[in-house]
C-alpha cells in the first residue's frame, strides 16, 4: 500500500513543502524514516510507536517505509511528528487518503499521543493557505494559524481525537479567523511620568516619527533609560503586513504568546550589555533569530552601549544598512529581516561626570578616550541623531505642573508617519529613515535657502556621505511634522543640532 500526507517544513522564515510517502508491504515488521532527516526526526518513530499503543490504534503490520520529500532537503525538528503519524493511521486503515488530500499536518506527538506546540506555525500555515484547504495543529497553536485568512485551522489534542474526527464519530470544527484586539498603549510606561528634559523628549519625538536611530549621552540618573523605556508608549501603528511578518519571527524563534498570537505593538527589546554576537545577530546550528531580528519593525534599546563587547557592537553595522542579516552556516545561509530602530545610551566616561555642569569627574583624559573609543566611528555614522541628556533641574522636579502624555505625544507621531505611509506608498519604504539613495532627492526636495545651509555645514564640518544623507532624512521628519512639503531653512537646521556630540565628545 501506498500513501502520501502533506506536511510543511522550516528554514529560517522560509517554510517549504515536505510530502510524507508511506509504503507498508509484507515481511518482518520495521519501521524505517528515510528523506535526509535529523535526529530529531529519526527519533519520531519510538514517539509515534508509543503514541498509537497509549491511544489504542492499531499500528500497521509488516515492513513500513516512511520518505519525507524532497529527499535532497534537509528536515529537522519534530513539526513532521503529526505528518507521520497520519500517514501510519492511513496505512492502517483508520483514515480514508482521500479525506485528507487538500490538508497539511504539523506538530509534535508525545508519547501518550497527545501534541505538543511547535515553532513556526505562522509562516507555515501562511504557506500552506496557498494551495490547500485544512490545516491541523497542535491546540496550543490553533490561534497562531487562524490568524490566516483563507484555510480552516483545525485544533488537534490527540491521536485519538483525530481519528475520531476523521472516522465522524467526534467532527472538529475549523476556529473562527483570530481578530487582534485594539493595541493597547495606555499599560505601557508614560512619558508624563518623566519631568523636564524637554528638548529630549522633542528629539526622540522625531525619532519615533521617522523611524531614526538615536545615540544619547548623559551622566548617571540623568534619564536615559527611563526616557528609552518609554518609547513603545509614542511608537506609530503597525499595519497587518508588518503584524505578519514581525509575528512569523517570533513564531520561528519560539517566543511567541500562544493566547496572543499576533503582535499588534512594536517590538520593544533590550539585551543585557553581557550578550553576544551570535545573541544579538542569531546562531545555532539551526541559526534561529537574534536580538536584531527579534526588534524588526520594531525598536532595540542598548543600554551602558560602550559596556557592550566590541564584536557585538560591531555586528550591527550591516543590519543597520541593509535591514536583514545573514547567518552563514555549512548546512547553509538564513537571512532574517532587521529593519529596526536602534536606540543606545551611554555615559560620556566611565565615572560618568565628564563634561557634568556641577560635579567633577575623575578620570584621566586617557581614560576617557579609552571609554569613548569603544564606539567606533562607523557605528557612531550610523546613528541619526545625537542626543546629549542633561541632569534634571530641581525646578522641574519640584514642579507641581503635568507633563504631555505619551498619548499626545503618540498622536503626531502617529499624524507624520500617515504622511509617510502615503508617500511611499507601493515602494517597500515603510517611514523616512529607510529612504533609498536613489530616492532622496526626490522626496526631500528643499529651498534654496536650505540647501545653501547644508552645503555650506558639509564643508565646514567634512562630513560623511552618510551624515549627509542622515541629516537630509530627519530634516525630512521635521518638515513632515511641521506640514510642510519642501524642506526648509529650519527644518535643516534643526537636524544639523542633532549631529554634534562627535564633534564634542569624539573630537573627529
Amino acid at each position: 500500500m501506498f500513501g502520501k500526507v502533506n506536511s510543511i517544513g522550516l528554514l529560517g522564515l522560509n517554510a517549504f513543502k515536505v510530502e510524507v510517502e508511506i509504503e507498508s508491504s509484507a515481511g518482518l515488521p520495521a519501521f524505517d524514516i528515510v528523506g535526509l532527516a535529523d535526529v530529531a526526526v529519526r527519533e519520531s518513530r519510538e514517539r509515534i510507536r508509543s503514541a498509537f499503543r497509549s491511544s489504542r490504534l492499531g499500528f500497521p503490520k509488516g515492513r513500513v517505509l516512511v520518505n519525507l520529500a524532497p529527499a535532497d532537503v534537509k528536515k529537522s525538528g519534530t513539526v513532521h511528528d503529526l505528518a507521520i503519524a497520519v500517514s501510519l493511521m492511513c496505512a492502517a486503515g483508520i483514515i480514508d487518503p482521500k479525506q485528507i488530500r487538500d490538508a497539511a499536518f504539523i506538530g509534535e506527538v508525545s508519547l501518550s499521543g497527545e501534541l505538543r506546540r511547535v515553532n513556526g506555525v505562522l509562516p507555515m500555515t501562511i504557506l500552506a493557505q496557498k494551495g490547500l484547504k485544512e490545516i491541523y495543529v497542535p491546540g496550543e497553536n490553533l490561534l497562531e494559524a487562524s490568524a490566516v485568512r483563507g484555510i480552516k485551522a483545525y485544533g488537534v489534542q490527540s491521536l485519538e481525537q483525530l481519528a475520531r474526527h476523521f472516522s465522524g464519530k467526534e467532527i472538529m470544527q475549523p476556529a473562527p479567523v483570530f481578530v487582534p484586539a485594539k493595541a493597547d498603549y495606555l499599560s505601557t510606561l508614560d512619558f508624563a511620568d518623566v519631568r523636564g528634559q524637554a528638548a529630549a523628549k522633542k528629539a526622540l519625538e522625531i525619532a519615533a516619527a521617522g523611524g531614526h536611530n538615536v545615540l544619547m549621552i548623559g551622566s548617571p540618573g540623568s534619564g536615559k533609560s527611563m526616557l528609552a523605556k518609554r518609547m513603545p508608549s509614542i511608537l506609530p501603528q503597525m499595519t497587518f503586513e508588518e503584524s505578519i511578518e514581525t509575528t512569523g519571527i517570533h513564531s520561528v524563534a519560539g517566543v511567541l504568546d500562544s493566547q496572543r498570537p499576533l503582535i499588534t505593538t512594536r517590538p520593544f527589546r533590550s539585551p543585557h550589555h553581557t550578550v553576544s554576537a551570535a545573541g544579538l545577530a542569531g546562531g545555532g546550528t539551526t541559526p534561529r533569530p537574534g536580538e536584531i531580528s527579534l526588534a524588526h519593525n520594531g525598536l532595540l534599546f542598548l543600554d551602558e552601549l560602550a559596556e557592550f563587547s566590541r564584536p557585538a557592537l560591531e555586528i550591527l553595522r550591516q543590519p543597520l544598512e541593509d535591514m536583514k542579516v545573514t547567518i552563514s552556516r555549512v548546512s547553509g545561509s538564513i537571512t532574517y529581516p532587521s529593519s529596526f530602530m536602534l536606540i543606545g545610551a551611554m555615559n560620556p566616561c566611565p565615572c560618568g561626570y565628564y563634561g557634568h555642569p556641577t560635579r567633577k569627574c575623575i578620570c584621566s583624559k586617557h581614560q576617557v578616550d579609552h571609554y569613548l573609543n569603544k564606539i567606533s566611528g562607523p557605528l557612531l555614522d550610523r546613528f541619526d541623531i545625537h542626543l546629549e541628556v542633561a541632569p534634571v533641574e530641581f525646578a522641574d522636579l519640584s514642579s507641581g505642573e503635568k507633563e504631555e502624555s505619551s498619548e499626545s505625544i503618540r498622536q503626531r507621531v502617529q499624524a507624520a508617519r500617515d504622511v509617510q505611509n502615503k508617500r511611499y506608498e507601493g515602494t517597500g519604504i515603510s517611514c523616512n529613515a529607510r529612504i533609498s539613495p536613489e530616492m532622496i532627492h526626490d522626496v526631500c526636495p528643499m529651498t534654496d535657502k536650505a540647501e545653501a545651509m547644508l552645503g555650506s555645514i558639509f564643508e565646514k564640518l567634512g562630513l560623511s556621505a552618510r551624515a549627509y544623507e542622515k541629516i537630509l532624512k530627519v530634516a525630512r521628519t521635521v518638515a513632515d511634522m511641521d506640514g510642510a512639503e519642501i524642506i526648509d531653512k529650519a527644518h535643516i537646521a534643526q537636524a544639523v543640532q542633532y549631529r554634534s556630540l562627535d564633534r564634542k565628545y569624539w573630537k573627529s
